[in-house]
C-alpha cells in the first residue's frame, strides 16, 4: 500500500481516483447516499486499504478503505475504527473487511 501521513491527504488522493461514495458500515451491509444503495458483502471488493496509527491516542486508531462494487456501478471509501473502537457488524461483512497481509 501507498504511504500516507494523514487519513485527509489519503482521502483526497482516492477521490482524485474516483472513489467518491462516503460508505457507511451497518450491522449487514455497507451503504451510501443516507441509504438510497444498501451493498451487501458479495456486491463489494476492497480494492485498497490504509492504517493510520494515533500518534498520542490509541483510540485514534483507522482503517481507510477504498471499495467498489462493480454491480452497482460505485467506487467509495469507508473509515473504520480498529481494535475494541471498530464499529460491530456481521461476521460475513467483518471478513471481508479483513486486512490480509
Amino acid at each position: 500500500m501507498d504511504n500516507y501521513i494523514t487519513l485527509s491527504e489519503t482521502m483526497n488522493k482516492l477521490r482524485n481516483e474516483g472513489y467518491t461514495e462516503d460508505f457507511n458500515l451497518r450491522q449487514n451491509c455497507i451503504e451510501c447516499r443516507n441509504g438510497e444503495y444498501k451493498i451487501f458483502a458479495e456486491d463489494f471488493k476492497v480494492d485498497k486499504y490504509y492504517r493510520f496509527e494515533g500518534a498520542s491516542n490509541p483510540s485514534d486508531s483507522s482503517i481507510l478503505y477504498a471499495i467498489s462494487s462493480d454491480r452497482f456501478g460505485l467506487k467509495g471509501v469507508l473509515v473504520n475504527g480498529y481494535g475494541i473502537y471498530s464499529d460491530p457488524a456481521t461476521d460475513e461483512l467483518m471478513e471481508k473487511l479483513r486486512i490480509r497481509e
